[in-house]
């Protein structure tokens, strides 16, 4: 029974085989969905149906890194959304590329963050850069926050300034306007005024030239009748 040897050929081995070949078929099969499995279930050789799912699922894991590390420098980051939203937005990525089983350091983390910082974060993100050797990620993360909540403490009080400007600027044209409508009817008054001053006059010189006129044939008549007198 020791001595025993296996056959290399025969019916035996054509039957164990046969059984290895549809363990095997259905092994494979069995770790795929009823669509796929609809596909490869008509492969009759389990050798093509492992070395056909190999090349496609090898393939997709390629095209699937490229795709993960394609949106990590692809990413930028806009004035127009809070920075911390966006960095959250951005940490997201990196799980993305761990599932993908590459590995990407902190440190170049760090700097790819910082490299993707919005265009008004210039000064901040030239003075991380000289930082950056010693700035952990999660120190990051930390200045990010408190720079974002000091600019956006200035931001409303440069707003308030603003509006207290523009309210000001609105009160004095206010008064200029005012002012100037004081103007206009003042001038409207001394206007009204000269030409009642000259309508007194004009009244005054036709009342003295009526006087006159009357007082000049009252003594014309006069004259007359004392003339006849003494005739």
């Amino acid at each position: 029974m020791a001595n025993e040897t296996i056959p290399e050929s025969g019916p035996t081995v054509v039957a164990v085989d046969a059984w290895k070949h549809f363990l095997g078929k259905n092994y494979i099969l069995n770790g795929l969905d009823n669509a796929l499995y609809n596909v490869y279930s008509l492969m009759l050789n389990v050798k093509v149906l492992w070395e056909s799912s190999e090349k496609k699922y090898k393939t997709e894991d390629v095209g699937s890194k490229k795709l993960v590390a394609g949106k990590f420098l692809d990413f930028k980051m806009v004035d127009s959304k809070t920075v911390m939203n966006q960095v959250q937005e951005f940490q997201l990525i990196p799980h993305d590329i761990h599932a993908e089983e590459m590995v990407l350091g902190e440190s170049f983390q760090v700097a790819a963050l910082i490299e993707k910082l919005p265009p008004t974060w210039k000064d901040f993100k030239n003075y991380l850069k000289h930082k950056r050797k010693e700035i952990k990620l999660e120190d990051l993360m930390v200045r990010l926050r408190i720079e974002e909540d000091n600019r956006q403490s200035e931001k409303k009080v440069s707003n308030y300034h603003q509006e207290a400007n523009a309210n000001m600027v609105e009160k004095d044209s206010e008064q200029t306007k005012q002012i100037e409508e004081l103007q206009k009817q003042n001038e409207e008054l001394g206007e009204e005024k000269e030409r009642l001053l000259e309508e007194i006059e004009r009244i005054i010189s036709e009342t003295g030239k009526m006087h006159y006129t009357i007082d000049s044939a009252v003594l014309a008549y006069w004259g007359s009748t004392q003339w006849q007198n003494y005739v």
